[in-house]
């Protein structure tokens, strides 16, 4: 990737929007497709196979998917050989004042680009920082998909908004939010995303108001609702269409998701009042000591592995399925922006041709009002594909991730439960062995 020029990511290329597949099946085909390491397992009989932790297992079934989720992040990664833009966030820190309390973040820029004075730039960062170069994007670049940020506000007595894991869960999002638009190759370009990766004091840019504003999002801001769309082009009716049942998607399985993680809490505090009953009745009882002790410590094995479960989902799984909501409505936006520019379009060509007006300045007006209307066509067409083909890494990565975490869950509890079976079949009753 050359330093003048933006490079354009991989496209989906030219298919109906009803072709594209959901995200919670599009990578079917591809997981259940069985690799050519699957394909060499062992057969049955053979003891070497092992998880990543040790625990012996039966070749009928993939032995873990860490190999291809580290095989997926691998081909992710050799993508960054051709970028000449990485921004990270990190090191988040808490700010107490007589006025207010609030945390900022560290955004670490490395570069080779020519629009950049410096190879390297540190700045810290707040949230309401975020929150300007997002709605600057939106105002500078009216016809591209702003990724969304995280949710700003919080329910009080609810969530604890300087709690260690809710810190790190936006710190995750705003990193997300500034890797996208440097992977972009049109808003990686824009000026104000330059000032707010390399601007010590960035107070004074946000003065300046509606002064950067470029003409043409000027010329979009200003676009009233007094015209009215006679109808949408089935391309853009058809991503329409397709984003209205994606959100019913995510909004249902979000929903399910939040019952599971509440009934693993409550079955999570059943288990740590069943384990210790365990303990306490081998103090009463001799004999069976070792294996209710066995059994005690089993159900804590478990109860630990449950919680790190619940954490993942809670931490991992449930913000990507809400930053796709959130990126939902910003592409929503552009296509309500999109439809209200051709709308003027129709009107002012509708106006020239009913009123047959020779003066020169109409037709330039629907001209320039005609060219908004193509760059919205082309940009939007762009990031879908663009946001199409990011979606399906997502949860490619998230969904294998998933399955990952739930096996090493199940490993945890079969090695917990098949280390009590030797107290159980080991141990003399007194009078002779226990019966297997």
């Amino acid at each position: 990737m050359s330093v003048s020029t933006p490079k354009l990511l991989p496209s989906s290329g030219k298919k109906s929007i009803h072709d594209v597949c959901h995200p919670l099946s599009c990578e079917e085909a591809a997981l259940t497709t069985p690799s050519p390491e699957l394909q060499n397992t062992s057969s049955i009989g053979d003891k070497d196979l092992s998880l990543p932790n040790g625990t012996p297992v039966d070749t009928s079934s993939p032995a873990s998917s860490s190999s291809l989720l580290n095989r997926l992040q691998l081909d992710d990664d050799l993508d960054g050989e051709t970028r000449d833009l990485f921004v990270t966030v990190d090191d988040p820190k808490k700010h107490v004042s007589t006025m207010e309390t609030y945390i900022t973040y560290r955004v670490t820029t490395k570069t080779t680009r020519t629009e950049f004075d410096l190879p390297e730039y540190s700045v810290r960062r707040r949230y309401q920082d975020f929150d300007w170069l997002r709605n600057k994007l939106e105002d500078t670049q009216p016809t591209h998909i702003i990724p969304p940020l995280p949710e700003k506000f919080v329910v009080k007595g609810v969530v604890d908004r300087f709690s260690e894991e809710f810190v790190e869960t936006r710190r995750k999002a705003l990193d997300k939010f500034l890797k996208r638009i440097a992977d972009h190759p049109v808003l990686s370009f824009n000026d104000n995303f330059n000032v707010f990766l390399s601007a010590k004091d960035l107070n004074s840019y946000k003065k300046q108001g509606m002064a950067l504003l470029s003409k043409m999002g000027e010329s979009v801001k200003y676009v009233t609702g007094g015209y009215k769309l006679r109808s949408r082009p089935l391309e853009f009716a058809a991503m329409g269409d397709y984003l209205d049942m994606f959100t019913q998607k995510l909004g249902t399985i979000d929903r399910i998701a939040q019952r599971i993680i509440k009934e693993q809490a409550e079955y999570l505090v059943e288990l740590r009042e069943y384990g210790p009953v365990y303990s306490s009745w081998a103090s009463a009882e001799e004999e069976l000591q070792e294996p209710l002790e066995g059994v005690s410590s089993c159900v804590a094995n478990c109860s630990t592995a449950l919680e790190e479960l619940t954490e993942d989902m809670s931490e991992e799984f449930l913000p990507v399925f809400r930053e796709y909501v959130l990126y939902i409505e910003s592409m929503k936006n552009v296509l309500k922006k999109r439809d209200q520019v051709q709308a003027e379009y129709e009107a002012k060509l509708e106006a020239v041709a009913f009123r047959k007006e020779e003066r020169p300045s109409a037709p330039t007006d629907v001209e320039k009002c005609q060219d908004r209307v193509e760059c919205f066509n082309a940009d939007l067409k762009a990031d879908w594909d663009r946001w199409q083909n990011n979606k399906r890494q997502d949860f490619r990565l998230l969904l294998t991730g998933m399955a990952d975490k739930n096996i090493q869950y199940y490993e945890k509890c079969l090695a917990a439960w098949e280390s009590i079976i030797p107290l159980l079949q080991d141990k003399p009753d007194g009078k002779g062995e226990m019966p297997s």
